[in-house]
């Protein structure tokens, strides 16, 4: 793929569906009084609630994302507000609790489209915009998330504060018309023209090429990890946004871009959550192991904590094959290559093992020099008694000097180079050695 100036642009781009979908980082103030679940969308009969979704995903990722009997930790709220070209259709939060931020959550809102959707994207982005005081540029008005979320959750517009994003993270969809020929493939089974990429990378990336020249001999390498869902639509992962993008005409209401639109909001979106939540949980887990040696005496406390949150971490988050649906899947594997949490958590867990192996190293160390100490204690000490019952000696006058004698004997064992290391390794720690 290259890049130049004949790059047909998106900026002026109205696609025939068009939905978008913006994820914030919050903080649960409450229990939202919403309704349980995620958002509930519906296509003729089929509604995407939590029973529905569940299906697709494992029983300890569906517990992640949708919680569980009496312990819900998802809830949707409709909404009709529309204003400037946007149609906000509902807000979700999810309860994104980790040990150290119990009150950490993800706010998602659903979006449609109705103008050219990639100057929201390139707002939401934070492109060439004017003054940089406003966190969420683009998120005012009607459309506040401090507004409609107040009572419920508060949105952490600070990006220095822990888990926050920079700006929001966006999941854009667009379904292109007959007339949107550098997205569409060359009939049926034809090749996907390079523009086809172009367009996605920017819906992705929220940039265009002034915001973001892509040089070609690297250009290729940014959309290496698209997923080519089928012949009539592919999808892109990247760190700040993913894109979905038709690669035919969309017909109208009955066409399949329906389908693909309810998925890209629903069960795809779902496995970009569960990636953000393992995000968040390794950036956790890798304070928690930056911290062990802050405090070396609580070494073998600090390190049996971080192997109960790594195996926390691993049995209720940890997932690369979400579903036998294989897009799931594709998108999170995109989503944690961006991020690198597999060699990131593969790290983790190499740090943790040498860690615990220091630990028993110590606790070995600890016990040799308990021994070693009795050995110090009681050889002069039993020397000395064994002579008094072998010469039949029971006078207590001899049995106390025998004892002072036996004290000074461990006092002086207690200043030689092994008394020394004896009990350097009581304390863990090195000896002298002179």
């Amino acid at each position: 793929m290259t890049a130049g100036p004949t790059t047909p642009l998106l900026d002026e781009v109205t696609g025939a569906r068009q939905a978008l979908t913006v994820v914030l980082p919050a903080r649960l103030r409450r229990t939202p009084a919403w309704q349980e679940g995620p958002f509930p969308f519906e296509l003729g009969i089929r509604r995407t609630d939590t029973q529905t979704r569940a299906t697709y995903f494992a029983p300890a990722s569906a517990r992640a994302l949708y919680g569980a009997p009496g312990r819900p930790c998802r809830w949707h709220q409709p909404l009709d507000i529309k204003h400037e070209g946007l149609h906000l259709l509902g807000l979700e939060l999810l309860r994104a609790a980790t040990a150290r931020n119990p009150e950490h959550a993800l706010a998602v809102l659903h979006f449609s489209v109705e103008t050219p959707i990639l100057p929201i994207l390139r707002m939401l982005a934070a492109r060439n915009a004017p003054t940089t005081t406003d966190p969420l540029p683009g998120l005012t008005g009607p459309f506040d998330p401090a507004v409609l979320m107040a009572g419920a959750a508060d949105i952490v517009q600070d990006p220095t504060a822990p888990f926050a994003l920079a700006r929001p993270y966006t999941i854009a969809f667009l379904s292109p018309t007959a007339q949107h020929t550098p997205a569409l493939r060359e009939g049926p089974e034809g090749r996907l023209p390079a523009t086809a990429d172009r367009w996605l990378w920017q819906l992705a990336s929220r940039s265009n090429p002034q915001d973001f020249p892509l040089a070609p001999e690297t250009a290729a390498d940014h959309v290496r990890d698209t997923v080519r869902i089928s012949a009539d639509w592919s999808a892109l992962v990247l760190r700040q946004g993913a894109a979905f993008l038709g690669h035919r005409p969309d017909t109208g209401d009955d066409d399949f871009y329906a389908f693909g639109a309810l998925h890209s909001r629903t069960i795809y979106l779902d496995a970009l959550l569960l990636g953000a939540l393992q995000r968040d949980h390794i950036d956790e887990l890798t304070d928690e192991l930056s911290e062990v040696f802050t405090s070396p005496r609580r070494l073998a406390g600090r390190v049996a904590a971080l192997e109960r949150s790594i195996a926390l971490f691993r049995s209720g988050y940890w997932r690369q094959h979400l579903t036998a649906h294989g897009p799931a899947n594709e998108l999170l594997l995109a989503f944690q290559n961006q991020h690198r949490l597999p060699a990131r958590f593969n790290e983790i867990l190499t740090e943790a093992a040498d860690y615990s192996r220091l630990v028993q190293t110590q606790e070995s160390q600890q016990i040799s020099g308990a021994l070693g100490v009795l050995t110090i204690l009681g050889l002069p000490l039993g020397t000395a008694l064994g002579i008094l019952q072998v010469l039949g000696d029971d006078s207590l006058p001899h049995l106390l000097i025998a004892l002072a004698l036996s004290v000074a004997a461990t006092a002086g064992a207690l200043t030689t180079r092994y008394g020394r290391l004896v009990l350097a390794s009581l304390r863990g720690g090195k000896s002298s050695p002179r």
